[in-house]
């Protein structure tokens, strides 16, 4: 009795909670599904471009810790969506996400990201971010089968993203320099859940302001979505800038190798001369990440 007293409780508190919606889906107040992030114990795998070296089986992060925005579709046997709901880490119940679902098979696309809005979740084959601003983002796409008892499931996230790292170890950097801008071809800014892979080809721009206490090493990090499981950035380009846009110095890498859940790392001076380079059955869903990196790939420019 005090069990089901509990569940009562939560589907209450869940039914007062007001989701970021899309506009076309309309979601039931009433809940008897939640969805909760929490950790889980990450299984061995290898480093970095098929190496046998193993690491140890250790816990992963709460995906809560990793992210600060959580959007979730649910999709029929027909592809049409039938539910969605997003929250983000300002929200009392962030991370603890409560559904209203008819017995049926449906398909569940979860998108775990850092943006500063919500993904759009079109379908299990489109996924578009605010402004095609893509932040370390994790996903799952699977079977959701319900039926008329409560069910619980630990969902595993997988990264979506690769991420390219720029090491600066200018001794002094230009007192105009104010920040760093990114341009690059080659990834995706558009997700592909049922592939796991970006599914067009984008111009992405990113931004990067410097501090006013600069220091001699210091990094900038960006993201894209492979197209494979080994791509490129057929061409990036990096500029410093001043507080007006004027172009202090710039440098351009082609062909950067970009791999999903691996940090590609580009070492060195840049404005020097440089160059080249069990379940329960409480109703609830676990959802979580693996937060470390598969491999870092480094090269010196």
């Amino acid at each position: 009795m005090k069990k089901y007293m509990f569940i009562a409780l939560a589907l209450l508190v869940a039914a007062c909670e007001k989701p970021i919606l899309d506009e076309d889906i309309t979601v039931e107040k009433e809940a008897n599904v939640i969805l909760h992030m929490t950790q889980f114990e990450q299984e061995s795998f290898s480093v970095g471009g098929g190496s046998a070296n193993a690491i140890p089986t250790r816990a992963a992060t709460d995906i809560t810790e990793l992210c600060t925005r959580l959007n979730i579709a649910i999709f029929n046997v027909d592809g049409t969506k039938v539910k969605t709901v997003a929250q983000k880490e300002t929200d009392s119940d962030f991370g603890t996400v409560a559904l209203t679902l008819a017995a049926g098979t449906y398909r569940l696309v979860v998108i775990a990201h850092n943006c500063d809005g919500s993904a759009t979740i079109t379908s299990e084959e489109k996924v578009t971010f605010p402004n095609n601003k893509v932040t370390d983002t994790f996903y799952y796409d699977g079977d959701l089968v319900v039926t008329s008892d409560v069910q619980s499931y630990d969902l595993t996230l997988t990264r979506a993203v690769a991420m390219f790292r720029l090491v600066l170890t200018d001794e002094e950097i230009p007192s105009n320099v104010a920040k760093f801008k990114f341009y690059y071809v080659g990834g995706s800014s558009t997700f592909s859940p049922k592939d796991g892979y970006g599914c067009v080809n984008s111009k992405q721009t990113e931004i990067r302001t410097v501090s006013a206490d600069f220091v001699s090493v210091t990094s900038f990090d960006i993201y894209t979505l492979p197209h494979t499981e080994e791509d490129v950035l057929t061409k990036l380009t990096v500029t410093a800038l001043d507080a007006n846009d004027n172009t202090v110095k710039e440098r351009v890498f082609e062909n950067v190798p970009v791999i999903r859940n691996q940090i590609t790392r580009y070492t060195g001076s840049f404005f020097g001369s440089g160059g080249g380079g069990d379940g329960s059955s409480d109703g609830t869903f676990r959802m979580t990440a693996n937060p470390d990196w598969d491999s870092v790939n480094g090269y010196t420019f």
